[in-house]
């Protein structure tokens, strides 16, 4: 049988489509978002927690829709994105006196693991303001850790799910697709990282990475069920050389394309970007590789 659409790791075949067809047809007063749902039920297409699919399956039916293989119903309502519509954060109220001094001296640092918890939105607005890249709310699995010296707060770290296709570090691993595909959610991608401006300790940076590299795997199987084993980053080479990671035995792996993963064609439409990856376990290949 003849594939016409691969979409997210699913091979959609004529007869799939011919099911989706009568699906459609059997429900003519159900919405896109029932569809999808009901589309995940028959094909049993669940996420590892479980849950259905259906923002997956609601992409793969639009993909279906505009290539004229199904007619959908009519969108009925539009509700906000929150992603996109989100308000920004207030500026946060903290001790900006320069901090400058040996990173013995700085005292006991503590890590705070902040989301589900009060100190969130504090975390957010500190990235909103002096990160450059601003604060961009994370998509499914992450985790947010503040930093203090006492009671001051000296540094910020955003973790999140790790991108499907990224060619260097699928080249690293030497995973296949169905082992991605399984696995892809023992791995983590650093996508913030901010000492605050006015905290100038040197080593302070490559020395919060090493803390973070050593409890990110629990405290991601406390509020997640299940460890990581691998995490990666990217780095803009015009903007930063990367130092304290390389400092802190990340290793580079190579460019990405400069396409994205948003790109209408195969050419680059942005910097490229160095990408970076940390092994949490010496067993990384043989776990991360394997199809159960």
């Amino acid at each position: 049988m003849s594939v016409v659409l691969c979409y997210r790791g699913r091979e959609v075949t004529e007869a799939d489509v011919a099911f989706v067809q009568e699906l459609i047809a059997r429900h003519p007063e159900k919405s896109r978002w029932a569809l999808s749902r009901e589309l995940c039920r028959a094909w049993d297409w669940r996420q590892q927690n479980g849950a259905l699919r259906d923002m997956v399956c609601r992409g793969l039916m639009l993909a279906l829709h505009r290539a004229g293989r199904i007619e959908l119903p009519p969108v009925r309502r539009r509700p906000p994105n929150p992603l996109v519509t989100r308000k920004r954060r207030p500026p946060v109220v903290v001790d900006e006196t320069p901090v400058c001094c040996r990173l013995r001296d700085l005292g006991v640092l503590t890590f705070r693991q902040v989301r589900r918890t009060d100190l969130e939105p504090a975390f957010e607005g500190l990235m909103e303001e002096h990160h450059y890249l601003g604060y961009t709310q994370p998509v499914g699995e992450h985790l947010k850790y503040m930093v203090f010296a006492g009671d001051r707060p000296v540094a910020c770290f955003a973790l999140s799910s790790a991108p499907r296709h990224l060619g260097p570090r699928d080249r690293f691993i030497g995973w296949s697709k169905e082992a991605r595909r399984q696995n892809i959610r023992f791995l983590a991608y650093n996508t913030r990282f901010l000492v605050l401006p006015w905290v100038t300790v040197k080593h302070l940076a490559s020395h919060l990475l090493g803390r973070m590299a050593r409890r990110v795997s629990s405290d991601w199987e406390a509020l997640y069920g299940h460890p990581i084993h691998y995490l990666e980053s990217f780095i803009t080479p015009s903007r930063h050389a990367g130092t304290c990671y390389k400092a802190a035995n990340w290793r580079f792996l190579g460019l990405t394309t400069g396409r994205g993963k948003a790109a209408p064609t195969k050419r680059p439409n942005r910097p490229k970007k160095e990408v970076l990856g940390l092994p949490l376990t010496k067993r990384f290949r043989e776990i991360l590789s394997s199809v159960g």
